[in-house]
């Protein structure tokens, strides 16, 4: 994967988080700089740590699926991004999150990162380093999410549906272009 490539795909799998994070910071009083750090670690160290758990389940598996990993990777790439667009398509723009506390905040964070738990194990089919692009991931996510709790006032309600849509297509595209780059290659 390029950096470009990598880049694409750690903003994708941030975009859920920092959509999350802007609605917690619109529905809350402005928040300190300290606990949106604190937040943004969360939800980067979760969002780090569920591709490799995907990763580690696909290599596993790599050797019995591997004539057909181009379109496993689509396929994953391509329902992620699909959810993605759907959610932001039918989220109440008007509904605000409930109150925050260390529970829900890290409830919220596993629940944004599932999806790349998906995109781990599509990674396992391709000769990348996991390590770097998990980490690349969970800076994004901490970096993004840091961001949207303190712009959540002034953006969230505003733009959160638009990057939620954004990221879904972009994964979507990823997923393509892997599968015609396997398949030119062929």
């Amino acid at each position: 994967m390029t950096p470009i490539t990598i880049g694409i795909l750690a903003v994708s799998m941030s975009v859920d988080a920092f959509v999350a994070c802007l609605g917690k910071g619109a529905a809350q009083r402005p928040v300190g700089l300290g606990p949106a750090l604190r937040t943004g670690a969360i939800f980067g160290a979760v969002e780090a740590i569920t591709p490799l758990i995907g990763w580690g389940a696909g290599v596993a598996a790599n050797r019995y699926v591997e004539a057909v990993d181009h379109w496993i990777a689509f396929a994953l790439l391509s329902a992620v991004g699909l959810h993605m667009l759907f959610q932001a398509l039918s989220r109440d723009s008007e509904a605000a999150p409930a109150p925050s506390s260390l529970w829900r905040t890290l409830l919220t964070a596993v629940g944004t990162s599932i999806d790349a738990m998906a995109i781990g194990v599509s990674l396992a089919f391709l000769q990348v380093n996991i390590l770097v692009i998990a980490i690349i991931i969970g800076l994004t996510t901490m970096t993004l999410s840091t961001s949207g709790l303190l712009a959540g006032r002034l953006l969230g309600r505003r733009f959160g549906r638009i990057a939620e849509m954004l990221g879904g297509v972009a994964l979507i595209g990823l997923g393509g272009s892997i599968l015609l780059r396997h398949l030119g290659a062929a």
